[in-house]
């Protein structure tokens, strides 16, 4: 007998290939810190992973004051974005709930140097009992089709002193072709590579015995597409910490993702991909730092997270994300909050226990965040 046509609708023939274990997905709570929170006139983001050092956490971020009023002026010297005029700083805690902010590590450089704008998003890395600070620069004036490219600081003690490098690590390619003299990003003859404009967000792994520099990259015209923009991630390697970097031949590494977050786990690099692309909201991995897979779809992730980072190596594949800050940006004034992973709800079924009937509270509190 002939068989007959698939009764499997497209949608079903698709979900075959999706994986199905869900040892990867979470759900996630988030939780309002102190020391951290909203303040009127200062902006506080992006914060680096949360360090314990000597029994007490540590994290960085970028903080700015007053309000930015955009591109309409004619000051070259207005504040265009919140992270335009911004500097690291850094803040300690006994408990990961209550937070003092302590210093400023990163500031501006002088007039004419490669980061005279403002220095932002940061990532920290201990290697060797150093401390290396990578972060985001910008050149005045700043301008919607400014260059902006990822340098590194370098301490001894994570209250600094702090040591920039001489010039940056990585730098856009810039090898697109702009349409006219007017500062509008969007209107290219040719776009370029897909970090032609900016690269960001850096995030620095020791991994496979060399350092891998991952950053997101902006393209000059950028253009919207079915997942939203087109931001994506590449990598850089180097030999030493200090570099020099070397962009992999395999760039882009991602098709989505806006502020960089990785982990190492079980030898390869595990990856939360939010907010841009086609498969935003996943956490994928890679074996070998570069070729990345889904490994699970994430509801409401955290935005421009940063989890804490431990000393032992995972066990499971979201001990790198189980808590952390983040930023939230939706106020005037952008402030810093606390998150975890929320793996109850999974839990239950996996115990085949009716979640209608479990007593499960809110699931803000930061259970474990000082453990």
């Amino acid at each position: 007998m002939t068989p007959g046509p698939s009764r499997e609708s497209a949608a079903t023939r698709r979900a075959a290939a999706y994986p199905r274990s869900p040892e990867w997905f979470a759900n996630f709570a988030g939780y309002a810190l102190t020391g951290l929170e909203p303040e009127e006139g200062v902006h506080r983001r992006d914060p680096t992973s949360v360090l314990r050092i000597d029994g007490v956490f540590h994290v960085w971020y970028t903080k700015s004051v007053g309000d930015a009023v955009g591109f309409g002026t004619d000051d070259p010297r207005a504040k265009v974005f919140p992270w335009d005029w911004s500097e690291v700083w850094h803040a300690t805690s006994d408990d990961g709930l209550h937070w003092v902010e302590r210093d400023r590590a990163v500031g501006v450089g002088d007039d004419g140097a490669y980061d005279d704008r403002s220095v932002f998003t940061p990532e920290i890395l201990v290697h060797d009992g150093r401390y290396h600070l990578v972060y985001q620069v910008v050149r005045s004036p700043y301008r919607l089709r400014s260059l902006e490219s990822i340098a590194m600081a370098s301490a001894d003690d994570p209250s600094g002193p702090w040591v920039k490098s001489d010039a940056p690590l990585i730098v856009p390619a810039a090898d697109g072709e702009w349409v006219g003299d007017d500062d509008n990003r969007l209107a290219v003859r040719s776009q370029g590579s897909f970090d032609s404009l900016k690269v960001h967000d850096p995030l620095l792994l020791p991994f496979d015995g060399r350092f891998f520099l991952y950053y997101k990259g902006e393209q000059m015209g950028e253009r919207y597409t079915s997942g939203g923009r087109s931001t994506r991630w590449g990598v850089a390697i180097a030999d030493r910490v200090e570099g020099p970097y070397e962009k992999s031949p395999l760039n882009p590494i991602t098709n989505s993702g806006h502020e960089t977050c990785l982990w190492l786990h079980d030898g390869g690099v595990a990856a939360l991909l939010t907010t841009d692309g086609p498969e935003r909201n996943t956490i994928q991995f890679a074996e070998d730092g570069v070729n990345f897979e889904i490994r699970s779809y994430v509801p409401d992730p955290p935005v421009a997270a940063g989890p804490f980072r431990g000393d032992e190596p995972t066990s499971a594949p979201l001990d790198g994300l189980r808590w952390g800050l983040c930023h939230d940006v939706t106020g005037p004034w952008g402030h810093l909050r606390g998150f975890r992973v929320d793996e109850r709800m999974k839990q239950l079924y996996e115990r085949a226990i009716s979640p209608e009937t479990a007593a499960l509270d809110g699931g803000g509190a930061p259970l474990g965040a000082a453990s």
